[in-house]
C-alpha cells in the first residue's frame, strides 16, 4: 500500500480536488433531497385541503349553485278581480304572473260546509273556436267558474251536503289546476 492513500488525497496522484467536488456534489444532492422532501409534503396538504373544500362546497350545494343553470318556467296565478255573474257562475280575471304559458285543466268549488262541485273537462276554460284556453306570461284571462244547473258540461257535485247557488254572505274556495298539475287555490265572498 501506498503510505498517501489513507489520506484525503486521491488516488497516487496526490489529487485533492477532484474529492472535494464529490462531497460538494453530495451534500447538495443531500440538501435538494430535503427540499424536495418538503415541497412534496406541503403539496399534498395543498391537494388534501383543496379537495375538502370542493367536498364541502358540493354537500352544501353552493357548488350547484356557483354553476350555470337553465332557468325553469314557473307557472303563477294570481286573480285581479272577480264578479259573481248569477247564482250559479262566477267570473274570475285570473293574471298568468309566472314566466311560463299556463293551460287550466280542472277546477273545485268548495263552500263553507266541505261540500264541492269538480269540473275536470277542459270545456269551461274552451275559446271560442273550441281550442283549450292557454294564458300566456302576464295575460288576463276571464274565466268563468260555474256550479250546479250552470255547469256545461255537466260538473261533479260532492255527496256531502250539496248547495245549488252562490249565496249572498257565504265565503266560497275556488281552487284551479294547470296540465302540469300546479294548483293555485282562493277564497270569495258573494
Amino acid at each position: 500500500m501506498h503510505p498517501i492513500w489513507g489520506t484525503s488525497q486521491d488516488k497516487p496522484t496526490g489529487n485533492t480536488k477532484g474529492v472535494k467536488k464529490m462531497r460538494k456534489i453530495r451534500k447538495i444532492t443531500r440538501d435538494k433531497k430535503g427540499i424536495d422532501t418538503i415541497l412534496a409534503a406541503l403539496l399534498m396538504v395543498v391537494i388534501v385541503v383543496v379537495a375538502a373544500v370542493m367536498v364541502y362546497a358540493w354537500s352544501t350545494g353552493l357548488l350547484s349553485s356557483l354553476l350555470v343553470q337553465n332557468p325553469v318556467p314557473k307557472e303563477s296565478l294570481n286573480y285581479d278581480s272577480f264578479a259573481f255573474t248569477n247564482n250559479t257562475a262566477l267570473t274570475v280575471y285570473i293574471r298568468n304572473s309566472g314566466s311560463a304559458a299556463v293551460s287550466l285543466q280542472t277546477y273545485y268549488v268548495k263552500n263553507s260546509t266541505g261540500a264541492q262541485y269538480t269540473q275536470s273537462n277542459a270545456g269551461p276554460w274552451n275559446s271560442a273556436g273550441g281550442v283549450a284556453l292557454t294564458m300566456q306570461p302576464n295575460a288576463v284571462q276571464a274565466t268563468v267558474i260555474s256550479i250546479a244547473g250552470g255547469c256545461n258540461p255537466a260538473c261533479t257535485p260532492s255527496t256531502v251536503g250539496g248547495f245549488t247557488t252562490f249565496i249572498g254572505g257565504n265565503q266560497y274556495t275556488i281552487t284551479v289546476v294547470t296540465t302540469r298539475n300546479n294548483q293555485f287555490t282562493w277564497q270569495f265572498t258573494k
